[in-house]
């Protein structure tokens, strides 16, 4: 086993340039003799440039960076059947939730705070709690106040697509080169059942025709941004019964219209959110359901999969949320910016980065010489517990999501996540929580973790899930290539002599 790169324990460091060169130093490797990552071979490189450290937009970067959404935007011009922004509990992973509404000044000063204490800190987006640019003025004044004190960090805007058009030619002035759009329809019958109106042209439109409106608006937008070359990613909410068929439809139509990622998500409908599809009974598609549609889509626009349907004032990696931290009582009226911790900080991961990628294409080298398990055999579904950085690092107990991948001869690839309440409270478990970690687990063949209890591991093995802390610290693709590897047992003598 290498020795180990703690980037959870960087970035919580007190932040001297020498404690943070030190911990360099132990790692597998240096910034010298790796040099940074190098992006993917089919992609151009200005691409590359934009998505490398945008956890949205990159899967990889999404184990070493972070987001931060600002609430500046509370009005919106739409009415969705799966949204209800009077909402909020602290706990609740959520579009639309907010704990607290912030001016532009506000946002750009609790910016700066974070940026002082989250190092990983690389992605501002603007998500509401309303639309983005029907609020069009106070996002913008946000990006521009924040810019003045981080001139590198990324801005992103999320939007319904209604006001889009007429904004586009600011957002393209004001660089902001991210943009998403929910769509959940091309078609305005499937549409109308599930926005009940808009409001546009200073009236209020209903039923068919506000969808119709919608969608055109919608598509006429994502044409203007991708002609400029902005990066477009798509939402998708997935409604059992109404639009996931549909779906596969608006794949290939906004993949003609050159999105750069549809991310379909699934339809969250707990009756407690006040949603009408909430109160109506509407459900959710299974996780089955949904990587099942997922993989309908192979070939149609690039799926984004590792999407956490973050709340409007979310900070941190994704699948964490240390927005609590960072409210208004908790910061300084004077913030005073210190760029050296993000600076550090990515001057290890690009480090970190390089040893990464050297051992995902080993893995894959590996798993290429595997023997098939047979003629009708399956691609394996593994869980990880993990805190980031790439790396087995969590304790079981403490994971609230598991990240699921799928491994066969062909490589190791991100499949999705599981969400599961934490199994640990006070340094106890609870029977019902881990009852509902079996129950996100479905389907799911075994679990690679830091560290498990007796208990909970015999638990999962009696539910017929296997349990390994084999490979703590290790990096996930090589944990779970290896996993595999040694419970198909066999090589492929042909290969291996090739």
């Amino acid at each position: 086993m290498s020795q180990v790169i703690s980037l959870d324990s960087i970035a919580k460091a007190p932040g001297s340039a020498e404690t943070m060169r030190q911990d360099l130093a132990k790692g597998g490797c240096t910034s010298s003799s790796c040099g940074s990552s190098d992006g993917p071979a089919d992609m151009p490189a200005e691409i590359w440039d934009k998505i490398k450290d945008h956890p949205c937009y990159s899967e990889e970067a999404h184990h070493y960076f972070a987001r931060m959404h600002v609430a500046v935007a509370p009005a919106c011009n739409i009415q969705c059947n799966y949204c209800n922004r009077k909402y909020d509990c602290a706990n609740e992973s959520r579009p639309g939730v907010v704990s607290e509404r912030l001016t532009p000044e506000q946002a750009a000063r609790k910016v700066i705070a974070v940026a002082n204490e989250v190092p990983q800190l690389s992605v501002l987006g603007i998500a509401g709690p309303g639309d983005s640019l029907y609020d069009w003025k106070k996002t913008f004044e946000t990006f521009e106040l924040v810019e003045k004190h981080l001139p590198d960090i990324k801005f992103c805007i999320s939007t319904n697509g209604l006001a889009l058009p007429d904004h586009v030619e600011e957002i393209a002035r004001h660089n902001i080169d991210h943009v998403t759009i929910t769509i959940n329809m091309v078609d305005p019958e499937i549409g109308a059942k599930i926005y009940p109106w808009i409001f546009f042209d200073k009236r209020r439109i209903h039923g068919v025709e506000a969808a119709r409106i919608l969608h055109e608006r919608q598509m006429r937008g994502l044409e203007m941004l991708t002609e400029r070359g902005i990066l477009v990613k798509v939402n998708s909410v997935m409604i059992p019964g109404i639009n996931d068929e549909h779906l596969k439809v608006v794949n290939a139509e906004v993949k003609k219209r050159g999105a750069f990622l549809h991310n379909i998500m699934p339809l969250i409908s707990a009756p407690e959110h006040g949603t009408h599809f909430g109160l109506t009974g509407q459900r959710g598609p299974t996780a089955a359901e949904l990587k099942s549609l997922q993989d309908d889509l192979a070939d149609g626009a690039n799926l984004m999969r590792h999407c956490r349907q973050c709340r409007a004032d979310a900070v941190g990696l994704l699948g964490e949320d240390r927005g609590q931290e960072f409210t208004l009582d908790k910061i300084g009226e004077e913030v005073t910016y210190d760029p050296e911790k993000r600076r550090l900080y990515r001057e290890v991961v690009e480090a970190e980065r390089a040893d990464h990628q050297k051992a995902r294409a080993a893995a894959e080298d590996a798993l290429a010489l595997t023997a098939d398990a047979g003629a009708n055999a399956v691609p394996m579904l593994v869980a990880v517990t993990t805190k980031g950085g790439g790396r087995l690092n969590q304790h079981f107990g403490h994971a609230t999501e598991f990240q699921v991948y799928e491994v066969d001869r062909d490589g190791v690839r991100f499949v999705g996540h599981r969400r599961a309440d934490n199994y640990c409270l006070g340094g106890y478990g609870e029977e019902d929580r881990l009852d509902t970690i079996i129950g996100a687990l479905d389907g799911v063949t075994a679990v690679l973790t830091a560290r498990i209890g007796d208990c909970p591991r015999e638990r999962l093995e009696e539910a017929g899930i296997i349990v390994s802390d084999a490979y703590a610290y290790e990096y996930i693709e090589s944990s779970i290539g290896a996993y595999y590897t040694a419970s198909v047992g066999s090589v492929d003598t042909g290969r291996a002599s090739a």
